[in-house]
């Protein structure tokens, strides 16, 4: 019985704190004065067999059913600049976008692989910086959001289509980041899109991970870990000092969210830097010589320089025109090396 498939681990979830809640209605009804202590007894037998029986069928919670990073959406202020940046430098293509009433593009999609996208809105950002949500995906979005409901988790009733035929729904993180749970529907237009506009002059063909700012480590780790099954496998400093970021790996996937903390509050032209995009490339250095090469070079006049992290990965910052940063990095460190873990305290 162990591994049952996610839908049979909900279900059970649910038949058993729906049992304790009609046990708990019984006992009013049924149980005579004096008898309370007695009939405590076998429920609580009863309820432990019960969770014994289900345990024994769940042993992974229906939470671990979160695939990989799906996206990351970003507000900009000029969509032809943004293209430029995302299409004719990094190389990617948009295979559609979603427009308004009056006919002018309101999210542009940008593909990096068949399950990955960078979503360019051209709203006016709804509160300081340039991050709109984050978003993963998985194959049973109900079963996702009723597991996150039982956990105590603000959820919608249920799971609705959206716009571009997906089943997608939003809850909030304990910093008020917006994250998005994504199933794809084969009649969607990302599926639709299928095979197609993926060109060569992609700088990378794989999002690697989402970096955002997070103020109290404690409730992130919670939230992320215990909602979402994701689990802590790095931790640096760039001072020695003080703990600088976490790495939270997804459960069914190598994708992972980078927790960006902060202490001081930060200025809003410094928000573009931390809440980050990685796209993960083999060679650093044909990644920069290739961009430079590029006609659309012309038009980004910052430096592209390459280092070595703290991680032991050599690494890039582009910059959008709006200041979002996006990292090309290294799969591997540069010498073979695992890097370790910082033992430094997270910041107050």
């Amino acid at each position: 019985m162990v591994g049952w498939p996610a839908r049979f681990q909900l279900v059970g979830w649910i038949i058993l704190r729906a049992v304790c809640a009609t046990i708990g209605r019984w006992r009013e009804v049924h149980v005579a004065p004096g008898e309370e202590l007695k009939s405590m007894k076998k429920i609580s037998v009863f309820i432990l067999l019960v969770s014994c029986g289900l345990a024994m069928g769940f042993s992974d919670s229906p939470r671990r059913r979160i695939l990989g990073i799906s996206h990351m959406a970003i507000f900009v202020s000029d969509l032809e600049k943004a293209r430029g940046f995302y299409e004719d430098l990094l190389g990617y293509a948009e295979p559609f976008n979603l427009k308004r009433d009056d006919g002018s593009v309101r999210i542009a999609y940008v593909k990096i692989n068949e399950d990955q996208y960078i979503e360019l809105f051209t709203d006016k950002p709804t509160h300081e910086g340039q991050l709109n949500h984050i978003a993963f995906y998985t194959d049973w979005a109900e079963g996702a959001r009723a597991f996150l409901a039982l956990q105590g988790v603000k959820t919608p009733e249920n799971v609705p289509k959206g716009e571009i035929g997906n089943l997608n729904f939003t809850v909030s993180d304990p910093d008020g980041h917006t994250v998005e749970i994504v199933q794809y529907e084969p009649d969607s237009w990302t599926r639709q899109a299928a095979g197609k506009f993926l060109p060569d002059t992609r700088v990378s063909t794989h999002m690697d991970h989402l970096g955002v700012t997070i103020g109290a480590l404690a409730p992130a780790l919670k939230f992320y870990g215990e909602n979402f099954g994701l689990s802590e496998f790095w931790r640096g400093s760039s001072s020695g000092t003080t703990l600088s970021w976490v790495n939270m790996r997804v459960p069914d996937g190598q994708d992972y969210l980078e927790f960006m903390l902060y202490g001081a509050p930060l200025a809003v032209k410094d928000l573009g830097g931390k809440n980050h995009i990685c796209l993960v490339v083999p060679d650093i250095e044909k990644a920069v010589a290739m961009l430079k090469a590029r006609p659309s070079a012309k038009n980004y006049s910052a430096p592209i320089e390459i280092k070595v992290g703290v991680n032991g990965k050599r690494q890039a910052n582009l910059f959008d025109p709006d200041g979002t940063r996006v990292e090309l990095m290294e799969p591997n460190t540069f010498d073979g090396k695992g890097r370790p873990p910082s033992t430094a305290p997270p910041p107050r």
